[in-house]
């Protein structure tokens, strides 16, 4: 059964709230929060967060089906 809503903790300390499946970058700008970009295809990797402990892309992978999520921004020294 998907849930109807998924429930974000930003590194900021700000929670927002989102729908699964729904793109990563338009739940963050929903809640002003800047996820930087490259190529929006997944092959740069500008777009890393880590979500519960997991490095994914947020340019290409959508919200899992989840209560509650965190987020930290991955640290790419080379960017």
């Amino acid at each position: 059964m998907i849930n109807n809503i998924v429930k974000i903790h930003w590194p900021d300390g700000k929670y927002s709230e989102a729908k699964p499946d729904e793109d990563w970058l338009h739940a963050a700008k929903k809640a002003n929060i800047d996820i930087p970009t490259g190529c929006l295809g997944g092959s740069c990797g500008a777009c890393e967060i880590e979500v519960n402990g997991e490095i994914i892309r947020a340019c290409i992978q959508k919200i899992p089906d989840k209560d509650n999520l965190t987020v930290k921004f991955a640290m790419d020294p080379y960017w």
